[in-house]
């Protein structure tokens, strides 16, 4: 983990705050008690049509801004003086043009460790009501239907098989809450994982949720070769839940072959890392013919996806418009990491969850 320069406090530091909601003053007083002389400037970015974009805010607001905290990074014209970016998101993917994050002397840091309680229960919750065959019921209540005793089918849980593909923060609480419902749990990473130590996290995380120590998996795999892949997507899992960053190397990664190798035990696929994993057309194809036996997608491929596109209409599959990540306790999550990263920057410690802008996580 790499270290900071000794910054001697945040005394000539201006930092703006770009979230959706209007500023937190407990943070903001504790900020300016804990580093005196700090600027603190914060932007509620919701509007009405969404997001308020860099591109539409007073020029004045980035005068002298040397540290930002936001999912959209001010373009490097706005910010010169940028030393210091944490991110609101768990990737970095979309920073991947910025110049300030070309720059290898300016850290970048995300908010991993702050989405995986509410993401993790979207996957599940998506599965079990797949599993229970929710929507179904859901229908039935709209004409006063009962349907007759024993004519449901359902499968539970236990001795099932997740596999997660990517294991980070995310990944290991979809993993956490598998096995309390009696599921066997297999892993896959880009890097080898071959010792108790090198499967330990070390981003931010929430007491009591994860994997800290990487102890779930039954099996874990690892590799950037479809072959790898391929070996990973064929150890019999009923769901496979993907979670990884949007790179080169992980786009359209799941495409027909794929879909081809999960037909064997008709995986159930579930989506909340970006919709560039998965090859639409083919995703389509696969829940239309079968090969899997249905699929949760809270990221698409294009995004916003557009209301006559097909995937709409695709049999056995939920879409939800890239909301697993919302919560009540996201901002204060988000802010505890932010102030532990500033503390770090003002010290000259390691800061958590720094990205390697390599691979975009």
């Amino acid at each position: 983990m790499a270290t900071t320069k000794a910054a001697h406090g945040l005394s000539q530091d201006t930092i703006l705050v770009l979230m959706p909601c209007d500023p937190i003053k407990d943070f903001t007083d504790r900020l300016e008690a804990k580093f005196p002389g700090v600027t603190i400037r914060w932007q509620n970015t919701k509007v009405a049509s969404g997001l308020l974009m860099t591109k539409d805010m007073p020029a004045e607001l980035f005068d002298g801004v040397t540290i930002v905290c936001a999912f959209q990074i001010p373009d490097a014209s706005l910010v010169p003086k940028l030393r210091f970016v944490q991110l609101t998101s768990a990737g970095a993917d979309q920073c991947a043009e910025n110049a300030h994050y070309k720059n290898p002397d300016i850290p970048f840091c995300t908010s991993n460790g702050a989405h995986p309680p509410q993401i993790a229960e979207w996957v599940i919750g998506s599965w079990l009501s797949h599993q229970h065959q929710f929507p179904k019921f859901r229908d039935y209540m709209k004409d006063g239907y009962w349907e007759p005793p024993y004519q449901t089918r359902v499968q539970d849980s236990p001795g099932l098989r997740m596999g997660v593909l990517g294991y980070g923060a995310i990944g290991r609480q979809c993993a956490n809450l598998a096995r309390a419902l009696g599921m066997d749990v297999v892993a896959f990473t880009m890097r080898e994982r071959p010792t108790p130590e090198s499967r330990k996290d070390d981003s931010y995380c929430v007491p009591g949720t994860g994997d800290p120590d990487g102890v779930v998996p039954s099996k874990w795999f690892h590799g950037t070769t479809k072959a790898a892949l391929n070996e990973f997507l064929a150890q019999d899992l009923d769901l496979l839940v993907i979670c990884l960053p949007l790179t080169a190397l992980t786009r359209n990664m799941i495409s027909r072959e794929q879909f081809e190798i999960l037909a064997k035990r008709q995986a159930f696929l579930s989506n909340v890392g970006r919709g560039g994993h998965v090859n639409t057309k083919d995703l389509i194809e696969a829940l239309e013919q079968g090969l899997i036996r249905g699929a949760a997608l809270d990221v698409t491929e294009p995004e916003p996806l557009p209301k006559d596109h097909p995937l709409w209409k695709a049999p056995n599959l939920l879409i939800t418009p890239h909301v697993s990540w919302v919560c009540g306790d996201i901002t204060r999550r988000i802010l505890q990491i932010f102030e532990q990263n500033l503390t770090a920057l003002s010290s000259g410690t390691p800061f958590v969850n720094q990205v390697n802008k390599e691979h975009h996580y």
